[in-house]
């Protein structure tokens, strides 16, 4: 017969950890960028946007329709790498069983 207290223990442990991780999240900065790296794209671990940095050369082509595309790559390839992260970091909580609805 399962213990209900001990589950309800560890439920509440485990949420701690994921609040924790959540936190160390926050903290942890990735890397997206396009373009050969003429638009790179800085975001936490919470897909959180935190700069964009494009280079002068692009703004010389005079292309605007380029440049949204670069950015929206960048973007993307930064949001892929957070995704990443936080799969990673989450699965140290969850021994690598997947977790419907976290990613």
């Amino acid at each position: 017969m399962v213990n209900i207290g001990k589950l309800m223990k560890q439920a509440q442990e485990m949420q701690s950890r994921m609040a924790k991780i959540q936190e160390e999240l926050a903290a942890k900065e990735v890397e997206g960028s396009s373009g050969g790296g003429m638009v790179k794209v800085r975001m936490n671990g919470q897909q959180e946007l935190l700069n964009i940095e494009i280079d002068s050369e692009v703004f010389g082509e005079g292309d605007k329709e380029m440049l949204e595309d670069l950015v929206v790559a960048a973007v993307n390839d930064a949001r892929r790498s957070a995704l990443e992260v936080a799969k990673e970091e989450m699965s140290k909580v969850t021994g690598g069983l997947p977790m419907p609805g976290l990613f």
